[in-house]
């Protein structure tokens, strides 16, 4: 399936996937199917890394990736794991409050029914039922690696099936300055509605490395509904900055490189990167890697390039440009000359399910 060449604008369309390092790829991708429903691998690849010198080194280096979906909507995951080298934990427990990505949000339409099920599938940490401070229900959760989760009540759904669980519904961000954060996520993103704001000790916290911390917190939303081929699934989001007032926050990936173990990137599916590319230039936040032209991935291919929040955080973008459908059939769409902000077909989007990998 092929679009016709026209002019294209900027949009973003949704939360694509968080990048996260891991030691053993196909052991996470195992473990977020079971807990968290992503069992439709869109690619996997082996291959070199050769385009994010500013974050390896300066040198290239290989890595095995895969970049799973929930057919309910919500963004993916990118399991991300060094194959050339040993991927190396932070010097320091990540806390709270620190710089960059803490915790990654999943969405949910029962929290109380994901809770029970990952303390079944074998979860060895979730907190309690809580609430964040703009009163909606929520749970935190581990996954093995150390990494931190907070499944959180969301209404709205692609495709709603029997697991409690969606995608990534976005990310609590550690911040060294809550409103020059706020006015990056809001003058780059889109995220201009804030739901709420809050200072001082967070009881909803409770169990999360640094949870006796003092903060500044800003919970974000965008107001205007995301457009673009991939929107109906990826959906809305929001994002949580949190400014850690009775200490400084430490940077979680100073002196390691990007892909090493932890959150290592948000990322967004985007349309227009040559606009976009102008708009973060005009605001002070220039890309820092571009692909330039299509990349493949294997069996997928799109431009990408990054940028970088107040505090350090790797915001990356990426124009899709071929995604495979059905695979075993060799049913691939292209999107590089789409122009239209309507979404693709909802029967379109729906067959990703023959990607699915089943239990």
């Amino acid at each position: 399936m092929v679009f016709s060449s026209k002019i294209i604008a900027m949009e973003i369309s949704g939360i694509q996937q968080m990048g996260v390092g891991i030691p053993r790829v196909q052991e996470a991708f195992d473990w977020y199917r079971n807990m968290f429903g992503v069992d439709i691998k869109v690619f996997e690849e082996a291959a070199e890394a050769g385009l994010m010198l500013p974050y390896t080194g300066g040198k290239p280096h290989d890595r095995h990736a895969i970049l799973a979906l929930s057919l309910q909507g919500g963004g993916g995951f990118e399991i991300w794991q060094y194959t050339s080298r040993t991927p190396e934990p932070a010097s320091f427990q990540v806390e709270l409050g620190d710089l960059g990505f803490n915790v990654t949000k999943i969405k949910s339409w029962d929290v109380k029914a994901a809770r029970t099920h990952m303390k079944a599938h074998g979860a060895d940490w979730c907190s309690e039922l809580t609430e964040t401070p703009s009163g909606t229900p929520c749970f935190y959760v581990r996954d093995p690696y150390g990494n931190h989760f907070q499944v959180i009540q969301a209404s709205d759904w692609f495709k709603r099936e029997k697991h409690p669980t969606g995608g990534v519904y976005g990310a609590i961000i550690g911040v060294s300055n809550l409103n020059k954060s706020m006015a990056f996520y809001r003058n780059v993103l889109g995220y201009d509605r804030v739901v709420s704001k809050s200072e001082g000790t967070m009881e909803d916290f409770s169990g999360i490395p640094g949870d006796n911390g003092v903060f500044k917190r800003a919970i974000l939303q965008h107001s205007k509904p995301r457009k673009g081929a991939f929107s109906p699934l990826l959906g809305s989001s929001e994002i949580e900055l949190v400014e850690r007032t009775d200490r400084p926050g430490r940077k979680i990936y100073d002196n390691r490189f990007w892909g090493d173990l932890g959150f290592i990137h948000l990322c967004f599916d985007v349309r227009g990167m040559d606009e976009l590319q102008a708009k973060c230039e005009t605001l002070g936040h220039p890309f820092t890697v571009d692909s330039a032209s299509s990349f493949d991935m294997g069996e997928a291919a799109g431009r990408f390039s990054y940028i970088e929040d107040p505090d350090g955080a790797l915001i990356e973008f990426v124009e899709t440009h071929k995604v495979p459908i059905v695979k075993k059939w060799g049913w691939y769409i292209h999107l590089k000359n789409r122009a239209e902000t309507k979404p693709l077909p909802s029967w379109l989007l729906r067959a990703f399910s023959f990607n699915r990998v089943k239990r």
